[in-house]
């Protein structure tokens, strides 16, 4: 059984996210926070297999409380899922030290195959994410814009 963690800061999303994993017989959810701060002080109580996050939480977003949750439990894996396209914040994610990077608008099979995948150890990249990746390794692809930034910036 995986034990899952979602930090969210939508109960709503939560919930119907809640259902969805229900259905499936090898995922538990454990546990449930909707800010940065409270997802870091629930990892230092209790032990979970997996972390959904999502980018957009209040105070500091996904993308920052990745660093530290990579302090406190450098293996665990951790799947960002987030309503922003993956252009723009997958490969920062993945550097930053997610797992996986899934939009909210995929299909539920996806997600199920990228929890599968990344509690065993893996990361899983989609198709969109592999070309990013492709196209920083190739000098002569033009850089957008968003992507010369920081994470902070």
């Amino acid at each position: 059984m995986i034990k899952i963690i979602i930090a969210d800061d939508h109960p709503v999303f939560r919930e119907g996210l809640k259902k969805i994993l229900e259905r499936e017989i090898d995922m538990e959810i454990s546990g449930e926070v909707s800010s940065g701060e409270n997802l870091l002080i629930e990892l230092n109580e209790s032990e979970y297999d997996l972390i959904i996050l999502d980018i957009g939480l209040p105070g500091r977003s996904g993308i920052d409380v990745l660093a530290d949750i990579r302090k406190i439990n450098a293996k665990i894996p951790i799947l960002v899922y987030s309503m922003h396209p993956e252009e723009r914040y997958a490969l920062r994610a993945i550097k930053a030290g997610a797992n996986a990077y899934i939009s909210k608008e995929a299909k539920p099979d996806i997600l199920f195959e990228a929890i599968r995948k990344i509690s065993t150890g893996h990361k899983y990249i989609t198709s969109r994410i592999a070309e990013q990746l492709a196209n920083t390794l190739d000098n002569s692809a033009p850089v957008p814009t968003h992507d010369k930034l920081s994470t902070r910036e």
